[in-house]
């Protein structure tokens, strides 16, 4: 279904059964991403799962936006559907970033990041991501797929899970994914002042072999949270749900125990 929000239309689903959890992909993915873990998340959450906009089957977003903004377009969709503003929050990178602020905003039961460093991108990687962002206006994904695949997973992705991340970067609406990369990625904030006003059970995810979010920072992130934790996941990249889902589960369910 549609739902429309601050931010444009995002496309939903609902499955499974419990309270809500609310599961937003990282850039350049869209819900696909979750499709390894989904069943078993759903034997005990009522899953809402989106494609953000300029993803999947979105809308296309306003031209400047912010996390905030993204953050109060869930509690919208969550409103929409009767199910909200309380959940369970899952999000990988794009969606770790938009977690940190729905969390300081509105009111969550636990909080799940993957890959989601709460810091600005550093000068070098800022002036990487501009120009791959410059070509991908002039040119479109195809021309980028190397690169964006080379950061997204891990050097032992398979055929199966190279391929989802190629569709779902493919798929996307070219103007829409622009504005997502540039309000997202270049004009991201620091979320660092975020973290101590997060008073639920938090855990940060870490692929062992993500560059943008090693272990040892997120182990550093969570030091600034009122509780918080970290869980690394060995053979994963930046897409943890992807590359290793039977740990990727795994740790989330440990935190629904708490």
């Amino acid at each position: 279904m549609q739902i429309e929000t601050g931010i444009g239309p995002v496309h939903v689903e609902v499955d499974g059964t419990g309270p809500p959890a609310l599961l937003w992909h990282s850039l350049f993915l869209d819900m696909r991403q979750w499709d390894r873990v989904r069943a078993e998340l759903a034997a005990h959450r009522t899953l809402v799962l989106l494609d953000g906009p300029g993803h999947g089957r979105a809308g296309r977003p306003p031209r400047r936006f912010g996390f905030d903004d993204c953050a109060d377009a869930a509690a919208q969709v969550l409103r929409a559907l009767d199910l909200g503003p309380e959940v369970d929050w899952i999000g990988n990178a794009w969606g770790g970033h938009v977690g940190y602020a729905y969390a300081a905003r509105h009111a969550t039961r636990s909080l799940v990041t993957i890959a989601a460093p709460p810091t600005p991108l550093p000068p070098a990687q800022r002036r990487r991501i501009a120009l791959l962002t410059a070509v991908f206006r002039a040119t479109g994904a195809r021309p980028l797929t190397g690169p964006v695949l080379a950061a997204l997973l891990s050097d032992a992705a398979d055929a199966d899970t190279i391929a989802v991340v190629r569709r779902a970067f493919h798929g996307g609406d070219r103007v829409g994914m622009h504005r997502v990369m540039r309000s997202m990625m270049l004009d991201r904030p620091d979320l660092t002042d975020r973290l101590h006003r997060i008073a639920v059970p938090t855990l940060l995810v870490a692929g062992a072999d993500d560059p943008m979010w090693t272990p040892q920072r997120a182990e550093r992130a969570a030091t600034a949270l009122v509780d918080g934790r970290v869980a690394t996941i060995a053979g994963a990249g930046h897409i943890p749900p992807l590359e290793r889902p039977g740990e990727t589960a795994a740790a989330v369910l440990e935190l629904w125990k708490v």
